[in-house]
């Protein structure tokens, strides 16, 4: 199911346009009291009093992902509100060219030690996911705990039946960032977009808020962050892996999977991992914050409440 998600979004990027005018203000700032710190790979909004927690969201996703949780704990907490360079109207600065997710994630863990930010608390949806296993798992001593949100160690894995070689995983995902780079398209909106979100979320709301965001992303910075992602395996380091960890899944139970088929292919994927509690949410899809709210903010709270 999360693998269909990516070919969804890839369908989507190679028909939208490859640029987006930029306007004048930042289009994800969500706070007018904020502080807004620039990089070359990414940007962070910071708002609130309290201890301090990182927020990251997911391909060509907007820290919009993350407006409810910031509105709730910013009383309690400083957040920090991160956006990937190309992603949702984000310009691409230093994503403009080469790898994309390494060297954020590296960007983002230099950054956190610059700013006396770790051992930091991290939360991350799908590849920010991805980006806070693997600054545990290459840099434990700057992360405190962590919790990941609908995110897997080797995504590729889901897409390759017994006997699928790596190199041939490699080589269907690289046609794909192909073609998704070399297909000029045409401008579409976020209404035309929205029916290829379907597995995105239940709520056509939020649907629509993904597609907007797809719309205002960078393609090729998608397409290469995609297919990293995707090849991306992180599973080597799961057994070794200190860093006390929560895994939120959603049981995909709206868009008509089994519960059962998502608790098996979670748990099976992080079993190596024993600082890794993997949990399921309810009567939600990809975007589980948004789907199923109470449920992620009780998990949430939970995960925050241990020291």
């Amino acid at each position: 199911m999360v693998f269909k998600l990516f070919l969804g979004l890839a369908a989507t990027l190679a028909v939208s346009t490859a640029a987006v005018a930029q306007p004048a203000s930042d289009p994800n700032r969500l706070f007018a009291d904020s502080r807004l710190v620039v990089r070359d790979r990414f940007s962070d909004e910071i708002v609130g009093k309290g201890p301090d927690l990182v927020l990251i969201p997911g391909l060509a996703s907007s820290r919009a992902t993350w407006k409810a949780t910031a509105e709730r704990l910013k009383g309690h907490y400083r957040l920090h509100l991160i956006q990937i360079a190309g992603f949702a109207g984000e310009p691409a600065r230093g994503n403009a060219a080469g790898e994309v997710l390494v060297p954020t994630a590296e960007a983002i863990d230099a950054y956190l030690v610059q700013q006396k930010l770790t051992p930091a608390t991290i939360v991350g949806h799908s590849l920010g996911g991805t980006t806070t296993l693997y600054i545990s798992e290459q840099h434990p001593e700057h992360v405190r705990k962590a919790m990941m949100v609908d995110s897997l160690p080797w995504l590729a894995a889901l897409m390759a039946p017994p006997g699928t070689t790596r190199a041939q995983i490699e080589a269907q995902m690289g046609r794909m960032r192909d073609m998704m780079n070399a297909q000029a398209g045409k401008p579409m909106t976020a209404d035309q977009l929205e029916p290829q979100m379907a597995q995105m979320s239940k709520a056509k709301d939020t649907r629509h808020r993904v597609a907007e965001w797809g719309v205002a992303s960078d393609r090729t910075v998608v397409a290469r962050a995609m297919y990293e992602d995707t090849m991306l395996d992180l599973g080597p380091g799961l057994a070794t892996l200190k860093t006390p960890m929560v895994l939120l899944y959603p049981d995909y139970v709206p868009l008509g999977m089994p519960a059962a088929a998502a608790k098996s292919r979670y748990e099976a994927a992080y079993a190596p991992a024993r600082t890794v509690s993997v949990r399921m949410v309810t009567d939600s899809a990809h975007f589980i914050m948004l789907d199923n709210p109470a449920a992620f903010d009780a998990e949430l709270d939970a995960f925050l409440a241990k020291k």
